[in-house]
């Protein structure tokens, strides 16, 4: 039993590794970083730091991010909602056959799709703009939300309802006061994925954006210069990208863990 419970200390180690080193990298100079291998920084340095907060095209991007993200999270759960309860609570013509389609759309590479966003939102004027990453990030993200919330719906017992209409709420209140805390675990789950598949992506964010709504992934691409890529200002930004999914996971962390246990994750 001892020897096993060093597997997950290990594993955990490995995992480490990539983080430690990007760290190490961020507080090097480039030369220091092509010059050679060492597990410190024999010139600590915090320039790359330095650059990213005082440059408004760097700290930009970070806003950007984090400002179509948590819009994306938002509009996705309100959509996803209402839908995943209908699911869970009545039986209509082809709704097996509608739910398999929701998932469908998550098997489609974002490729297919950024031409016609791109066209489309040109066209409507919400080209670059917050709005037109985070409704493209809905065609991923509402039938996710729907397929995970619709499982913890359905752990719901129908009596549930009966029982507060007979009590005398009204189904907005009904929802919001009693059924929502009965799946908050579903809605903490819910949200950390789409939080998370919307920070990651980056060819939709890319293709819809150009100055104003620029994500922090595509302005990591100024690194690269005549001289190569200043290396260490590319590590700094990337530890920097890593701190709000993390703090995402901090806070959802325990309804994770019971989303894995009895929603469909």
């Amino acid at each position: 039993m001892k020897r096993r419970a060093w597997i997950p200390i290990i594993y955990i180690l490995f995992l480490m590794v990539p983080i430690y080193w990007l760290v190490v990298m961020s507080l090097k100079t480039t030369n220091e970083i092509l010059g050679g291998f060492s597990l410190f920084p024999q010139e600590l340095t915090f320039d790359s730091y330095r650059i990213i907060f005082s440059d408004p095209t760097w700290y930009w991007g970070y806003i950007n991010s984090i400002s179509y993200v948590t819009l994306n999270t938002v509009i996705s759960l309100a959509a996803a909602l209402p839908a995943a309860y209908a699911f869970s609570r009545y039986r209509f013509m082809g709704d097996k056959h509608l739910f398999f389609w929701l998932l469908t759309n998550r098997m489609a590479p974002a490729v297919v799709f950024a031409l016609p966003f791109f066209q489309l939102y040109s066209a409507v004027g919400l080209f670059d703009t917050y709005l037109a990453v985070a409704l493209a990030h809905c065609l991923f993200n509402i039938p996710l939300s729907v397929w995970i919330l619709e499982g913890f719906m359905s752990s719901v017992p129908k009596e549930l309802d009966e029982t507060a209409y007979v009590d005398g709420y009204s189904f907005p209140m009904f929802f919001v006061k009693i059924f929502l805390p009965s799946i908050k675990a579903g809605v903490g789950v819910a949200a950390f994925f789409c939080f998370m598949f919307s920070w990651v992506e980056l060819l939709l964010a890319k293709t819809l954006t150009a100055i104003y709504a620029k994500p922090i992934a595509a302005v990591m691409t100024r690194t690269a210069s005549s001289a190569g890529y200043e290396l260490g200002l590319l590590a700094a930004a990337g530890v920097l990208t890593i701190i709000p999914g993390a703090i995402v996971i901090y806070f959802v962390r325990n309804y994770i863990a019971r989303g894995f246990a009895m929603g469909r994750v």
